[in-house]
């Protein structure tokens, strides 16, 4: 007996085709820290860190425990992944140079996801010294002023331009209210998608910071950055001309503090941390979390005396490597682990990818989904970091090569000299490896831009 469609949907057999609404676009949490290296507990590093929150959100999604920078500098670093433009292709390489002229709104991450019926918020520091432009932002929130006071056991502000101190356990910082906006925006109802930036200023000297987040690291049971002695005797002129070991690290050595200073830098990472518990607690409790991505990166990473310099600045290791972390639901598997290598300029294209807006024609770096959905996938791609015209470094998963603008090179084998203290670069052996990296660096390098005196 032959039944027809309609009898069937009578007889509730079968039911008339309904078209399914359009999945719901997803959030974005975007989440920056200033200065923060690789000292977080899951990238093992340093020990002596205390990060439960930052590996908390590991845990949550994929976590690169090869991660680089763009530019070891806070206004390189911050303009080339809201760019899309690395620093040779936009001219910025340092801080003080304004991005603003050499990138037209219309490029920008924030304007792709307001273009695409986004709202976008903003909160502290995205941009380097919580710039931003009006027409990019659906709003943004600089951040309270700060209300802090030292504690009666701090000796005084630091060594030189190395600044640190405990501050009274009462006082208040940017990061609070900065995370207070955060925390509003991920509770609030919206009847938009939204992405939601919150810029953190700590680990970002100085490392004044209440003193209970001191008192997690006691000064007797502080370790030193591992060191070597006369690290510098191979490294190239221009190599050491970028250290300045004459001047913050000899300060440090003669002042007897290094070890205070580590503890500073350690508190001061406690004290991000626990901006970002704060940020995940509220997410945890968030109407939207189901369907809102996280992306957490440090713009760059940070020296402790290591190669006997202090601060960015530099195309080593130290000065580099970041931690970089996403989850994204229904994509990312928790407790993912990626040792391939990845660079910030990842960061647009990936966005871009996984909310479904057009990726524009100008932006450069790679969409990592591939690594998001299998984080032990195939991948060959370097991470890329420039600093200054014609001054690069390319990382591998084993190899870190070094070009400067007038030619000095290093070469760094991971697989055994994860510290970087032995230049290789002029060993015969490794001339084939050397000559793959160089194919690698950068082919556009335009001028620097004029440069305005600006804090770091």
């Amino acid at each position: 007996m032959r039944y027809t469609i309609a009898a069937l949907i009578i007889a509730g057999v079968a039911r008339p085709a309904v078209a399914a609404d359009p999945p719901a676009r997803p959030n974005v949490l975007f989440i920056a820290a200033d200065d923060l290296n690789h000292w977080v507990g899951h990238l093992g590093r340093n020990a002596q860190a205390k990060t439960p929150n930052i590996d908390r959100l590991a845990k949550m999604g994929v976590t690169f425990n090869r991660a680089y920078c763009a530019g070891p500098v806070c206004n390189p670093s911050r303009a080339a992944l809201m760019s899309g433009l690395r620093p040779g292709s936009s001219g910025v390489y340092d801080n003080g140079q304004d991005w603003k002229p050499v990138v037209p709104k219309e490029r920008t991450l924030t304007t792709q996801f307001l273009n695409a019926g986004y709202n976008v918020y903003g909160a502290g520091k995205i941009y380097h010294a919580s710039a931003h432009r009006p027409g990019e932002w659906t709003d943004y929130f600089v951040g309270d002023k700060e209300k802090t006071a030292p504690h009666p056991d701090a000796k005084n502000d630091g060594v030189g331009g190395i600044r640190f101190q405990p501050l009274t356990d009462d006082s208040r910082l940017q990061d609070e209210s900065t995370v207070d906006y955060g925390i509003a925006k991920l509770g609030a109802k919206h009847d938009k998608p939204f992405f939601l930036a919150v810029g953190l200023h700590k680990p970002h000297m100085p490392w004044n910071v209440p003193k209970k987040y001191y008192d997690l690291f006691p000064l007797d049971k502080i370790e030193l950055p591992p060191a070597a002695k006369d690290d510098l005797k191979d490294v190239p002129p221009a190599g050491i001309k970028m250290a300045k070991p004459d001047g913050d690290h000899a300060a440090i050595v003669k002042s007897g503090r290094w070890k205070e200073a580590v503890q500073g830098y350690l508190a001061a990472i406690a004290y991000c941390d626990a901006q970002v518990g704060r940020l995940l607690d509220a997410y945890d409790k968030s109407p939207h979390k189901g369907n809102t991505i996280i992306v957490f990166w440090g713009d760059h990473g940070w020296h402790l005396g290591e190669k006997e310099h202090w601060r960015k600045f530099a195309l080593w290791e130290e000065s580099t490597r970041m931690p970089y972390v996403w989850v994204v639901p229904g994509v990312t598997r928790a407790g993912g682990v990626s040792g391939r290598t990845v660079d910030l300029m990842s960061v647009y294209p990936t966005l871009c990818g996984l909310c479904g807006i057009d990726r524009p024609k100008h932006v450069e770096g790679e969409d990592i989904k591939p690594l998001l959905l299998d984080p032990k996938a195939a991948w060959d791609k370097p991470g890329i970091t420039t600093f200054h015209l014609n001054n690069h470094a390319v990382r591998t998963d084993r190899w870190r090569y070094i070009r400067y603008a007038n030619g000095d090179e290093e070469l760094y084998d991971h697989d055994n000299d994860d510290y970087e203290w032995v230049n290789l670069a002029r060993d015969e052996k490794h001339a084939a490896v050397k000559q793959d990296l160089i194919k690698l660096l950068p082919a556009t390098n335009k001028p620097e831009l004029p440069r305005a005196k600006d804090k770091e």
